[in-house]
């Protein structure tokens, strides 16, 4: 039999490329699909074309002959948002954009779907015990309801269909060139000015290196156990604010300069302008239990944290 063909979306992106690499790297044969021609594609993957993930798309090219689907394409944070209705932006690709392209797949015959959603299913910010894979879901923003109930349409469709579902829920995915707020932390690391963060050493928020959530997600594509799951990851390794600063300065080879201003000065101005979620983000914990997902797959982070 011919090996299998999986089909990864937002291959260009900063996770979809990542995966790409990490598959094609595995001798996997790999159809890449890319709104944009990125070039420089592993020997031996298949670019095509992408359309707009919305209701509307037809993805029955691209999707034939697959076995898989790796569906990381998605409209994400929008650090400046310009939608009269960001929930409704929000629904339209990650919810209907994914449920299409899911009812496309089961029509070509895949067999089995991987969809990454987000540790925002479970909520915001954790008090003493990291968000669990089986928690009652609570999404804080219009992302991570968009992505709640795009996971809800999966499950609906699996139940149909006997489509393999898989759920992925990453936390802040950190890598080279990272995106959204780990791409502002490095332009504000680049001026080399003084920051306020000294005393954010207390907090511990849990991340995933790009290259770990690559790798679980290349697990799952084919593990007998992984179907009908909800997977969360991370690098198996909290850290606080000012770790990852002093971890990412350090990889630029930049000077740090931290004052020692104490975080409740920091939050509540923040919370005052609105800006609570962001305040949670700096000087709030975000644990991760991956446990379930150590025990179900055998599986376990091969990689610390990276911010490189």
């Amino acid at each position: 039999m011919p090996p299998e063909k999986i089909f990864v979306t937002g291959a260009s992106g900063f996770l979809g490329r990542a995966v790409v690499g990490r598959l094609a790297a595995g001798g996997r044969s790999v159809r890449a699909a890319a709104r944009r021609d990125a070039g420089g594609w592993p020997l031996g993957v298949e670019a095509v074309g992408s359309p707009d993930l919305a209701a509307g798309a037809d993805w029955s090219a691209a999707l034939a002959g697959v076995d898989a689907v790796v569906h990381c394409a998605a409209r994400v944070h929008v650090l400046k948002e310009t939608a009269g209705d960001p929930l409704a932006a929000f629904r339209a690709v990650n919810v209907e954009g994914t449920l299409a392209l899911a009812r496309q797949a089961v029509a070509a015959g895949v067999r089995r779907f991987v969809f990454v959603s987000s540790i925002g299913v479970n909520g915001a910010e954790t008090h003493g015990r990291g968000f669990r894979h089986d928690d009652a879901p609570a999404p804080h923003s219009p992302y991570a309801v968009s992505k709640w109930e795009a996971e809800q349409g999966l499950w609906a469709l699996a139940a149909e269909t006997g489509l393999e579902v898989v759920v992925i829920r990453p936390p802040l995915i950190t890598g080279p060139e990272p995106k959204g707020n780990l791409a502002t932390l490095e332009r504000i690391l680049a001026k080399g000015l003084p920051l306020p963060f000294g005393l954010a050493g207390g907090n511990r928020r849990d991340l995933v290196s790009v290259e770990v959530l690559a790798d679980l997600i290349d697990v799952v594509i084919d593990h007998p156990a992984a179907a009908g799951e909800t997977f969360l990851v991370s690098d198996g390794r909290p850290v606080s604010t000012r770790a990852l600063l002093e971890t990412m300065a350090a990889a630029q080879g930049r000077r740090l300069t931290l004052l020692p201003v104490p975080t409740g000065l920091l939050a509540a101005p923040l919370k005052l302008a609105g800006k609570g979620a962001m305040a949670s983000q700096l000087f709030g914990d975000l644990e991760v239990d991956i446990e379930h997902t150590r025990e179900v797959l055998g599986w376990a982070p091969k990689s610390a944290v990276s911010t490189t």
